[in-house]
């Protein structure tokens, strides 16, 4: 019974690259979404500020956009906590790109013309759950202000 467990933890199957990028946008995209939602008012402000930033963010065509973020609303809906898409997001990117994400998140907070305390503390609890220094944080939340 053991070697069964072990054989089956040993082999895990590899991940396309592919797949891999499909999963690092939507999880990026669906932390933005989160971000519109957590002051339980997703403005379509926040939401075309969201569709804006994607493909730069994420080096999208604008094609696929309307796609991700409908997939995007629907992990959040079925989340269960961030983990699930900062986990991916730590295996995948790096730290540029992580500071990338949380500009972006604090520009679609920003997008309606008010920062709500949920909105904050999600984007803090992000920040943290993908390693972003507070520096870093502090200076995306400035610089989104401006």
């Amino acid at each position: 019974m053991i070697h069964v467990l072990k054989a089956l933890f040993e082999h895990a199957p590899q991940q396309s690259e592919e797949s891999k990028a499909r999963n690092l946008r939507l999880a990026a995209a669906a932390l933005m979404v989160e971000t519109a939602r957590a002051d339980f008012n997703e403005s379509s402000v926040e939401m075309t500020t969201l569709a804006a930033l994607l493909p730069s963010v994420l080096a999208l065509e604008s094609s696929e956009v309307e796609s991700l973020v409908a997939a995007a609303q629907e992990s959040v809906e079925d989340a269960t906590s961030l983990y699930e898409f900062t986990r991916v997001i730590n295996e995948g990117w790096s730290l540029d790109q992580k500071v990338q994400l949380i500009s972006a998140m604090w520009a679609v907070a920003y997008a309606d013309g008010d920062v709500d305390k949920y909105e904050e503390h999600l984007i803090r609890n992000v920040a943290d759950l993908i390693y972003v220094p507070h520096s870093n944080y502090i200076h995306c939340k400035l610089a989104a202000q401006a």
